[in-house]
């Protein structure tokens, strides 16, 4: 696996493999690997011949009051981890490298899927991933590029970025990996204690108590949020910034479900944030 932090050597790889006729699967990441993002690459792997991942914590993302120091970084254990899996390239640039002085060009975007939920809560969160998403795709020019669903609003703003700037990228949505008690891997979950943990479960208990008051006959989206809530504040030490449940492509509110909605959840344990949805599917 070949290792990079400069630009120019990236582009050197890409080039190199397209001179090859080699097609590039690409998983943007901030590191902290878990099992979550190996899937994304050991897909990227089986439908592309060749594999880049980047390690690089954006800090045009993260809002002066969240958690850019604080987020977990080990770039020699999520090389070996990627080597692990097959990754050919792993691009690590520096922060001066992607937002070099005196740049000012940002990538933004309008509507409900980056105006609501994340977007409300984490004012200019999407500009910073749309941006470092469009430098990424172009430094590296893959072919396919992979995203867990997990950040489901994130996968839907970039991939309406792509097709609105009509990148020839296809993106590809990845199911979300849970742990065997049901939490979705994320990197912030070792930011939680014992405690912390444990409750932070009552996130995917929510979902499927929503999903089974649907396959029970519910079909009120209010009442299926409310479902996901009290399942929430029963657990206790829980801060919500959302329930909500959207049409699976716009993202705009629903009132019944009786087509496919994503049911997407933002909550707090123990001063940690975590994000988690799921598609609520109605009978036939």
């Amino acid at each position: 696996m070949t290792t990079a932090h400069a630009i120019a050597d990236t582009r050197h790889f890409v080039r190199a493999a397209r001179q090859q006729g080699r097609r590039i699967g690409f998983v943007p990441t901030m590191g902290a690997l878990h099992q979550g993002h190996l899937s994304l690459m050991e897909r990227a792997r089986r439908e592309n011949d060749a594999v880049a991942i980047s390690v690089f914590v954006n800090p045009t993302q993260f809002g002066p009051a969240e958690d850019f120091d604080a987020y977990p970084r080990d770039l020699d254990r999520d090389a070996a981890l990627a080597e692990g899996v097959g990754v050919d390239l792993l691009f690590a640039p520096r922060a001066a490298a992607m937002y070099p002085d005196g740049a000012t060009t940002y990538v933004d975007q309008a509507g409900p899927i980056v105006e609501t939920l994340e977007g409300a809560h984490r004012p200019g969160h999407f500009r910073g991933v749309l941006t470092v998403c469009g430098k990424l795709f172009h430094i590296v020019e893959p072919d396919r590029a992979y995203f867990g669903q997990k950040d489901y609003q994130q996968v839907a703003a970039v991939a309406q970025m792509v097709r609105d700037l009509a990148l020839p990228i296809a993106i590809v949505p990845c199911p979300i990996v849970r742990e065997p008690d049901g939490l979705a891997m994320s990197s912030r979950n070792q930011h939680l204690d014992a405690d912390a943990r444990q409750q932070a479960t009552c996130i995917h208990r929510g979902l499927q108590a929503a999903q089974a008051c649907l396959d029970a006959g519910v079909s009120s989206a209010a009442a299926l949020a409310d479902v996901v809530r009290q399942t929430l504040l029963d657990a206790g030490h829980c801060t919500i910034d959302y329930v909500a449940i959207v049409h699976p492509q716009t993202l705009a509110p629903v009132d019944t479900v009786a087509e496919p909605a994503v049911a997407l959840v933002a909550a707090h344990f123990g001063g940690t944030r975590l994000i988690d949805n799921h598609l609520l599917t109605p009978k036939g």
